[in-house]
């Protein structure tokens, strides 16, 4: 039977404590495999009445010594700055999952596998959507420069970007045989970008942005 290594960490949330856990984990054994972790909350903790009666979150994290997922050796700095921080993130949000970053010359992708990745996806993709504009406001004020992320979990864009493709035709085609405008739901930016795109060589519609944010949405109008 494998030898099991155990922390225990406090934090002000469950979430942060799971997060100190992990870091002590990962000082202990680099490059374990974060998704193997498994986590025992000893106290929700207290906030008290007007900052009386504090008390720390506390809970218990452990792995078997063996299981650990070395990170590339070749990463660079910038993704091993991402890595960190997209997993602070899922650790605040409670969900243990692992994080794959992939670097390319289009910018960098990151992907959460394993753990319970609805709570990362969130309604419609609000949540990944609010992680993926934090990552990349971060990202542009550190490196002085714009390096576009992508972050993904369970092959979430990819349906997505397919719904969306499936959605702008069938709203093109009615808008050309209509004659008439056609609007659709709002949505984020990056949802928005990729109707556009579809449309862009689509005949007889062209395609606008109305509305503010968060309600900022796509008009189709045949030309």
């Amino acid at each position: 039977m494998a030898a099991e290594l155990t922390v225990e960490a406090t934090g002000e949330t469950v979430g942060e404590a799971k997060w100190a856990a992990l870091r002590e984990l990962e000082r202990i054994q680099p490059g374990l495999d974060k998704s193997a972790v498994r986590f025992e909350v000893v106290s929700e903790g207290e906030r008290g009445l007007l900052g009386v009666g504090y008390a720390p979150a506390r809970v218990v994290a452990m792995i078997e010594e063996s299981a650990a997922d070395l990170a590339p050796v070749d990463e660079s700095e910038l993704a091993g700055e991402i890595r960190s921080l997209v997993e602070r993130i899922a650790s605040t949000l409670g969900v243990s999952c692992r994080v794959d970053v992939r670097e390319d010359e289009d910018g960098l992708t990151v992907t959460f596998v394993g753990g319970d990745l609805g709570v990362l996806i969130g309604r419609h993709g609000q949540t990944i959507d609010a992680i993926q504009y934090l990552v990349n406001a971060i990202v542009a004020k550190s490196a002085g420069e714009r390096v576009e992320v992508t972050v993904d979990a369970a092959g979430y864009r990819e349906r997505r970007r397919t719904a969306l493709e499936a959605l702008a035709v069938r709203s093109a085609r009615r808008a050309a045989d209509s004659g008439l405008p056609v609007e659709l739901d709002p949505m984020t930016a990056i949802e928005r970008k990729v109707v556009h795109l579809r449309l862009k060589e689509f005949d007889g519609v062209e395609t606008s942005s109305e509305g503010t944010e968060p309600n900022r949405f796509v008009v189709i109008t045949p030309v």
